[in-house]
């Protein structure tokens, strides 16, 4: 048995400027960080003439058409491997459509799981190439670039999207104090939303098609945001980076209305009368998880929890991607 395993992510700045609707024109420039949160891929070799395919759902098949799951159709294709004699089983600490990045979590721990089936080792950087390939190439998803790349590379990480598609990456050059206090200060708490972030990226990326004024205004503030962020973080000033998330938030917020709603809101509203110096919404938005930089935890944690939401804790991966068992 081969089990993968790859990290699921948060966005420390920049977030949105990773599509190629943007990037190609503009540069984007985006810091993200792998969590120690991660989605699974297990594959059993079989003495079965078809492929079980376990999911949310379960399939059993006999030709790579006739898989139902996307992804697994397309990760399977492209790494030649035929759906005989083949289980492949799927688990995530955190459920899907919460804004970590999940589904290109989940393509690049399976196209390194079906990699080490067939002996062959990549890079890193060819599992980044081959993830934004399925997704975006192959499968057409209106989404940017940077959760296949966190999850391949792991770490606190920046990378700056060149418009030919070329991909800059070099950790964040952030202090191991300023890394640890950063890990004690972030606070992810669950809003019970899922959504589809591929629903709401494509009304961004209509609009950036169009060089709509107003979108590359917002999208060229947030890029320069994000630089801002990168030099609060270096410079170890937590609380100027959190007041930043802030006004990442307020911009995110005016890229779409169904960004937000009014619980999202207003638990961002309490949060900052509460502990917490500044947050926002992970993800293309709609629901999932809010993140908070708190500067008292206790206080925060209380009136999160006092609103019904869950917290989850959690820690930096530095390892991205990799294989577990073999």
């Amino acid at each position: 048995m081969i089990i993968v395993r790859s990290p699921l992510r948060i966005t420390l700045g920049g977030g949105g400027t990773d599509l190629p609707s943007y990037y190609r024109k503009h540069t984007g420039y985006l810091i993200s960080a792998a969590i120690d949160k991660y989605v699974y891929i297990a594959i059993n070799p079989t003495f079965t003439d078809d492929a079980l395919l376990k999911y949310s759902k379960y399939e059993r098949v006999q030709s790579v058409n006739e898989i139902e799951h996307r992804i697994i159709q397309a990760c399977m294709d492209e790494t030649d491997t035929p759906a005989h004699g083949i289980e492949i089983c799927s688990m995530a600490d955190i459920p899907s459509g919460t804004g970590l990045g999940s589904s290109s979590s989940f393509t690049a721990a399976l196209l390194k799981c079906l990699y080490a089936y067939h002996n062959q080792p990549i890079s890193t950087r060819f599992l980044a190439e081959s993830a934004v390939k399925i997704e975006l190439e192959k499968l057409g998803e209106p989404i940017g670039k940077q959760d296949q790349y966190i999850a391949a590379f792991g770490g606190v990480t920046e990378f700056e999207f060149l418009p030919d598609e070329r991909v800059e990456v070099a950790p964040l050059g952030v202090s191991k104090e300023t890394l640890y206090e950063l890990e004690d200060c972030l606070m992810l708490f669950f809003t019970g939303y899922s959504r589809s972030a591929s629903n709401i990226l494509r009304e961004q990326d209509e609009k950036s098609q169009k060089e709509d004024t107003d979108m590359i205004q917002n999208l060229h503030f947030v890029k320069e945001l994000g630089l801002k962020s990168k030099a609060a973080l270096e410079a170890g000033n937590l609380t100027e980076f959190g007041e930043l998330m802030n006004v990442h938030w307020e911009y995110k917020r005016r890229r779409s209305g169904n960004m937000s709603n009014n619980n999202i809101d207003e638990w961002h509203n309490i949060a900052l009368k509460n502990g917490a110096v500044g947050g926002k919404l992970i993800g293309a938005g709609g629901g999932g998880f809010l993140m908070f930089l708190a500067k008292d935890r206790v206080k925060l944690r209380r009136a999160m929890t006092a609103e019904g939401l869950q917290e989850v804790r959690f820690r930096f991966d530095f390892e991205g991607t990799k294989v577990m068992i073999q």
